[in-house]
């Protein structure tokens, strides 16, 4: 499984607009063959941060989604959207379980 935490700095300006197409963007890729999550979410200790988890099956299914047109028009319009530099981490992971509380 492939796990990707990406993290997004949103200038305030765009940061409706930018939401909306993020919405869109993480209701389309959790219908992608392959995808096994895919979460957006504002950080709560600064709204103008998004946070994406994407769990994928493999790297086809990865490979796959970075070349969809809404994963492909999300990149071209998030370089107007940005306030600093993102980060983007990729886990390989062998096994996965739930933890109580």
């Amino acid at each position: 499984m492939i796990v990707v935490h990406a993290s997004f700095p949103i200038d305030p300006e765009y940061r409706e607009e930018a939401l909306a197409e993020i919405e869109d963007l993480a209701e389309q890729s959790r219908a992608e063959d392959g995808m096994l999550d895919y979460r957006a979410t504002t950080d709560v200790e600064d709204e103008n941060v998004v946070r994406f988890v994407e769990r994928y099956e493999d790297e086809d299914a990865f490979a796959a989604h970075s070349k969809t047109d809404h994963f492909t028009e999300f990149l071209t319009a998030l370089s107007d959207w940005l306030a600093g530099d993102p980060e983007i981490l990729r886990f390989e992971v062998d096994s996965m379980s739930e933890v109580e509380l």
